[in-house]
């Protein structure tokens, strides 16, 4: 492979009074012959390099400080297993221990509330500055602080209901892991995505439903709703149907195309090449939303439980 440059007559010029390298000289033969063997080696050298790219793997988002699905998953399983780790710390005080005590209605055992509240109002607060902030500088310890203190809420909730309703837990987490899963399968096979339309519907339903939560609250909080009615206006019933079981199924279906949203935000960020960092927030998007999905289907689940 011969180099272009030095087809430039300055290289090309003869100076006649060199007289060893002058055209036709006895050493001419002898440069040609070593210069030949240099090109020769270089070509070598420059073919092994090129074979060696080739068969080296692909750079990943660390060589590229850029956003992949690769890195997102792994950041999503980190960000999972912390909230496993505090999930057993909350269940373990929220019932004084690793067992599940046997509930009746004359059983004096009063659970643990703190974990139960503190990771609630924790993750609440977290959420809202990660979420406000991110736009100038994304925390990746923020993250880590809300996937704990959500552990400690999704533990101690748990706890509660596995005493009142034993095997829930079990339950609600197969379906939960059904839900993601499934939608998962149908947004990689290209099979549902993302559309404005059906995004303007989403919000629309989303306003209505915190609307609707917050309003429920409020009344069980002031005792305007009976005392026996556990979920406030949701152990309601519709023609023997609970209004708790209507809206949760489309709160689930609402959680459903909010990880169809979150996967597609992240599938536009590797496309657009966003840096790296910014495979924090697509995990954190996505335990938001599974965290949503599980507590609804816990609640749907204990709803039709309880109303048997």
């Amino acid at each position: 492979m011969s180099n272009f440059a030095f087809n430039n007559p300055a290289f090309q010029q003869q100076d006649p009074r060199n007289v060893a390298t002058y055209p036709g000289g006895p050493q001419a033969a002898q440069g040609a012959q070593s210069a030949s063997l240099q090109h020769g080696a270089m070509d070598a050298a420059a073919n092994a390099q090129l074979e060696g790219m080739y068969a080296a793997p692909p750079a990943g988002a660390i060589e590229t400080d850029r956003m992949s699905v690769e890195d997102t998953v792994w950041k999503t399983a980190g960000l999972f297993g912390i909230l496993l780790v505090t999930a057993a710390i909350g269940w373990v005080m929220t019932l004084g221990g690793v067992d599940v005590p046997a509930f009746s209605r004359e059983s004096t055992f009063q659970p643990n509330m703190l974990p139960w509240i503190v990771g609630a109002l924790g993750g609440f607060v977290l959420a809202m500055v990660i979420t406000f902030t991110s736009r100038k500088k994304v925390r990746p310890a923020l993250i880590f602080a809300y996937a704990a203190f959500e552990g400690l809420f999704i533990g101690g909730i748990s706890a509660f209901f596995e005493v009142i309703w034993p095997g829930i837990v079990f339950q609600a987490t197969l379906a939960t892991v059904s839900v993601v899963g499934v939608t998962l399968a149908l947004f990689a096979s290209g099979k549902i995505r993302a559309s404005k339309k059906a995004t303007k519907i989403f919000m629309i339903a989303m306003i209505g439903y915190l609307v609707f939560s917050l309003l429920n609250v409020v009344l069980m909080w002031t005792g305007v709703l009976p005392q026996d009615q556990a979920f406030g206006m949701l152990s309601a019933s519709i023609m023997g149907i609970p209004l708790g079981l209507i809206i949760g199924v489309l709160v689930v279906i609402m959680a459903a195309y909010s990880l169809v949203l979150d996967f597609d935000q992240i599938q536009q960020g590797v496309r657009n090449g966003a840096p790296r960092k910014y495979g924090w927030l697509g995990a954190f998007g996505i335990m938001v939303t599974v965290v949503w999905l599980y507590v609804e289907i816990l609640r749907i689940i204990a709803i039709v439980r309880g109303s048997n």
